[in-house]
């Protein structure tokens, strides 16, 4: 094995180059480091699998030491660290473990492998002086292929590295203006002949025609298929004499997708015409007065035959074409309601933006995919009610990753729903286009009449005042969940949730990849309830307070399993749970039939039981478990100076003081008996909504959004003062399952003002302040003298729950690394439960 010749030190210098020579000499195509390689991953790369045994996608990782870099395939038994957030763009990454991989199918070609990781650090300060990454040398073997590809060159493009339908990579061409044409469109095709041409051998003229909707890319990729581009995209185009689908196919995708936009006028030749795919969606469409043919479709291949197509400059379409404009239907937040299951186009100024979040696509062919969505606000002066807005990947990443406070949106083909006849929003469909500042100009909705409405609108705003109205992020679902809970079979609709057994959950969070979002049901009983302040203080809960607690507990006589314990800060769990021991990375332990306690790792929940500690999560159990290793060790908080603001006066203080942990009369009895406890932890910065100041935006995108595929110097992730909305404090549930076998702690974060992103498009019913009243509705109620009940009063009412049975709406996501959250949407009492019919 040999480097290239890029750089006449021959690698002087450079660690990597030392290991990759040291391999080279390796009689056995492998190399264990007796020192783990201390690198950056510049890059992170996703294909489909070819031979997938496990795993759907492979992934290759581009490292370097700053001198030189190189493009390493990973094992597929440390896929799961990219899976779940740990192992991404920007990180330290330290190699133990490298082989080589030789493709025998092939002449001449090989690549490297990681097989093992010792752990996963913050990257070292040495790569803060990197400017430019593409300025390292790469190093390469003699015998491999030098391509921006994947390794494994039967594939021959990259996927984005969280959804499969955005565009990615180089080979996707870049949008240029059409150069000048001269056409003769006096001999062309209608579209309402086409069907003719159907049924007969004769290949039909040329057609001229306009783009009036764009789907989003479909990937319809498998494992051992033998297709490179297998990508699709679907038009409407039509004519003077109508509208028809046309279908992009394959590799015309990544060379026409940027090019061909709504509005494009088309001159095609060469194209196919096929039978009509029937079950797919359509745009909804409002031009009346145009007949839609639905029986055949254009195809445009890149062979057989190979389809010509020219994109015709604007300034060279002609009137006389008879071409019909695109057509749009905007509709006014105060028209919205009347337009229920109707597509609707709108245009707002942003107010919030929520986490980018994915859920996974029920398909249950081909490999697993996620779909990547976010929840935004928009106001157009219309209401008080701004658009609440669930928008879906729209292969537009370049738009959808820069949705922020204070740009006016555009949303086309935005289907509007409505809930329980109160709640409405409006969802994206596959044909939805996304526009923001910066996109407007010369796009076709300019000159409507709505449009120009809300321009002239945003004109008598003030951008101070406007501010003081915008958030991002923190946890926000929509709608809410009914007022009456109703199991459902496991045929459920995507707004259904069905029952899971507490027990579980362990598989539900392992199974959790990144930014993944659930929503489960749990039934059981509250078993007790805490309160702590938000933001902390300066000191996170720490070892004073949890050891006052703990003292004070066994001076009264309390059973050693309800001992404190005191969780770590978010900095100091964050360096403790990336580290990753090589030796378990090739496969788990088996997990000896003891008492564990289940709590939060790269891998979701796991327990942890092994004699010897392997991995510093297992470091961590052992250190906090007390001197019975068999006892259950749960997680409690100590008390905490309750937040003056949500006080009603000085001396509620002391008794909301008193009053932060409450315990049901059954739980110091079960609690030792109770084999899994899933703790979720402090409430996560991620959860919380902030405000949104234009100082901080890109900080806050950064954020907002899924980790990159590519790391960029300038854009390595910062920190910024995170400033609540309206959070300040949260609860902690501990649910106990019905068995008594498994027990839970979930967050509750009460909506408390107005400011708070999820107070919107829900009505505020009135109840009377009591902590079981808030878990049902969700938000506290302001009391008549402007005031928010202080936490003492809410935890006072805490014992009505005492033998409540319960049914919890829990939403769960990843955030990344070991942040796992856990929050109570809804808690339905017994008189709301609905119970299933017998059969």
């Amino acid at each position: 094995m040999a480097c290239s010749a890029d750089r006449s030190d021959s690698g002087s210098g450079s660690i990597l180059h030392a290991a990759l020579e040291q391999l080279r000499g390796a009689l056995n195509l492998s190399l264990t480091l007796g020192s783990p390689l201390s690198l950056t991953v510049i890059a992170v790369d996703r294909y489909l699998s070819l031979h997938p045994t496990t795993e759907s996608y492979s992934y290759d990782l581009t490292v370097t030491d700053g001198r030189w870099r190189v493009k390493c395939q990973l094992a597929e038994s440390l896929i799961r660290w990219v899976k779940n957030g740990s192992l991404r763009c920007g990180v330290g990454v330290r190699l133990s473990h490298l082989s080589v991989v030789h493709d025998e199918t092939r002449l001449g070609h090989s690549y490297l492998r990681i097989d093992g990781i010792h752990s996963i650090t913050e990257m070292p300060e040495m790569f803060d002086n990197i400017k430019d990454v593409d300025n390292i040398p790469q190093w390469f073997r003699d015998d491999v292929i030098r391509t921006n590809g994947p390794l494994q060159l039967t594939r021959k493009h990259y996927l984005s590295l969280w959804i499969n339908d955005d565009p990615h990579g180089s080979v996707w061409i870049a949008n240029s203006p059409p150069p000048h044409v001269v056409l003769d469109v006096s001999n062309i095709t209608l579209l309402g002949d086409l069907e003719a041409f159907f049924h007969s051998s004769k290949r039909p003229l040329p057609l001229l025609v306009r783009i009036l909707h764009r789907s989003r890319i479909r990937y319809y990729g498998k494992p051992g298929q033998n297709i490179d581009f297998p990508f699709q995209v679907y038009y409407e185009v039509a004519d003077q004499s109508g509208i028809m689908s046309m279908v992009l196919w394959n590799e015309l995708c990544p060379e026409w997708f940027h090019r061909l936009t709504v509005g494009s006028v088309l001159y095609l030749q060469q194209f196919a015409v096929k039978p009509s795919y029937q079950k797919r969606s359509r745009p909804q469409i409002s031009i009346l007065s145009l007949m839609a043919f639905r029986s055949v479709e254009i195809s445009l291949n890149p062979r057989s035959p190979a389809t010509v197509v020219t994109v015709v400059p604007p300034k060279c379409v002609q009137p006389q074409w008879g071409l019909p404009d695109v057509p749009y239907n905007f509709t006014t937040r105060s028209e919205v309601e009347a337009n229920s299951n109707h597509a609707s186009d709108i245009i707002g100024l942003v107010t919030y933006v929520g986490r980018l979040e994915r859920i996974r696509s029920k398909e249950k062919s081909g490999p697993e995919k996620f779909w990547a969505y976010r929840w935004v606000h928009a106001v157009d002066g219309t209401s008080d009610s701004p658009f609440i807005l669930e928008i879906f990947s729209s292969s537009q990443p370049e738009i959808f990753s820069n949705i922020c406070p204070m740009t006016y949106l555009v949303c086309t083909q935005m289907r509007v729903c409505q809930e329980a006849d109160r709640f409405v929003y409006l969802t994206s469909s596959t044909e939805t286009q996304l526009f923001i500042t910066g996109c407007h100009k010369k796009q076709p909705y300019v000159n409507e009449p709505k449009v120009k409405a809300f321009i002239q609108w945003t004109k008598t705003l003030k951008d101070n005042v406007m501010l003081q109205k915008t958030a991002v992020g923190g946890h926000y679902s929509y709608p809410p969940a009914p007022p009456t809970f109703t199991p459902t079979t496991k045929n459920n609709t995507a707004n259904e949730t069905s029952i899971i057994a507490v027990a579980e959950l362990k598989g539900e969070l392992e199974s959790m990849q990144y930014r993944e979002h659930k929503r489960v049901a749990i039934q059981g009983y509250v078993a007790a309830v805490q309160y702590h302040s938000w933001p902390p203080g300066d000191q996170q809960p720490g070892v004073n307070a949890v050891q006052e607690t703990s003292q004070s507990h066994q001076q009264q006589g309390v059973s050693d399993a309800g001992s404190f314990r005191h969780h770590a800060t978010m900095e100091e769990r964050s360096v403790e749970l990336r580290k990753i021991d090589s030796a378990s990375s090739d496969s788990d332990s088996a997990i000896p039939p003891k008492r564990k306690r289940l709590h939060s790792s790269q891998a979701g929940f796991t327990s942890h039981v092994e004699e010897e500690p392997s991995n510093e999560a297992e470091l961590e159990e052992e250190e906090s478990e007390s001197e019975d290793e068999h006892m259950l060790i749960r997680y409690s908080a100590a008390r905490e100076v309750i937040d003056q603001r949500l006080s009603g006066s000085p001396d509620a203080q002391s008794a909301s003081q008193s009053a932060a942990l409450w315990e049901s009369s059954i739980w110091p009895l079960v609690k030792q008996n109770v084999t899994d406890h899933f703790c979720c932890g402090r409430l996560d910065e991620g959860s919380i909504a902030e405000n949104f100041h234009f100082d901080d935006r890109e900080v806050l995108l950064q954020h907002l959004n899924l980790c990159p595929a590519k790391w960029t110097p300038d854009l390595t992730p910062q920190t910024h003062t995170h400033t609540p909305v309206a959070c300040t404090g949260y609860f902690i549930l501990t649910i106990l399952g019905l068995n008594q076998k498994a027990a839970v702690d979930i967050l509750f974060l009460p909506v408390v003002t107005p400011d708070d992103p999820r107070a919107a498009g829900v009505p505020h019913s009135h109840h009377d302040n009591s902590l079981l009243s808030c878990l049902t509705t969700g938000h506290v109620c302001v009391q008549p003298d402007g005031t928010c009940p202080d936490p003492g009063t809410l935890m006072s009412s805490a014992p009505q729950m005492e033998s409540e049975r319960v049914v919890c709406i829990i939403d769960l996501c990843l955030l990344g690394e070991n942040r796992i959250e856990m929050i109570c949407s809804k808690l339905y009492r017994t008189a709301d439960i609905c119970q299933p019919e017998s059969t």
